[in-house]
């Protein structure tokens, strides 16, 4: 077998490799033989089938199976010792194609990357950074974790780290609805104490008007959309 290279202009080419015969036929036999085996067709004992029409109903497609992984087999090989850098993967060339041919050819057409130098160097000096994670940001980025990997189960009581479940009932506005809450949303100092230590079951009454800090957290609260709120 072999990979001839043929330069169409500087950033495109064409890859012709020819297969022998005796590059792919002594593995289509061996599969065939496989087949032959463990084939099971009715009139014949398993293992009995004649080869003839084992050829006959999975001879081509056995050919032709094996004869694209050869041609992956060798593309691939060829690329790495050539060095070549392309711009997408090999597209294969349509043309028709005599399978019983003791010679077989198959064409790709391949887009080359240019080559290029790239001039880093700039008048101007560029600040270098030097970031330095403090006990704070620490601390922050292991709460957050906690929050995302962390295993939920419940509480006597309400904390700062808490997903708060309640019921938030408002009877002027006939709303009665259930949600969950963390408490860093919560606005209002006074909600913040009450919700301290706050146990199941206990009823805490509030001022809605500065209660959130984000309008969001009032519409899911009430069960109410962002422009009712």
């Amino acid at each position: 077998m072999k990979v001839v290279k043929t330069q169409k202009d500087e950033l495109n080419a064409v890859l012709t490799l020819t297969l022998e015969r005796g590059d792919f036929q002594p593995k289509v036999d061996e599969v065939l033989t496989n087949y032959r085996k463990k084939a099971n067709i009715p009139g014949f004992r398993k293992g009995q089938v004649p080869m003839g029409l084992v050829k006959k109903q999975y001879g081509m497609a056995v050919l032709v199976e094996e004869v694209n992984k050869l041609l992956q087999q060798e593309m691939g090989q060829y690329l790495q010792e050539e060095k070549l850098a392309l711009l997408g993967n090999p597209l294969p060339v349509d043309k028709p194609i005599d399978w019983q041919a003791e010679q077989l050819s198959f064409d790709f057409e391949v887009g080359l990357s240019p080559e290029f130098d790239l001039d880093l160097k700039t008048k101007k000096a560029i600040t270098h950074y030097q970031i330095v994670a403090d006990k704070k940001m620490l601390d922050d980025q292991i709460d957050r974790i906690k929050k995302q990997f962390g295993t939920v189960a419940p509480a006597e009581q309400s904390s700062k780290t808490a997903e708060i479940k309640g019921t938030f009932v408002l009877e002027s506005a006939e709303i009665n609805n259930q949600t969950t809450l963390l408490f860093d949303q919560l606005k209002s100092k006074k909600a913040q104490t009450a919700f301290l230590g706050a146990k199941v079951g206990d009823v805490l009454s509030f001022e809605t008007k500065g209660l959130f800090e984000e309008d969001f957290v009032y519409a899911r609260a009430f069960g109410k959309k962002s422009e009712e709120v």
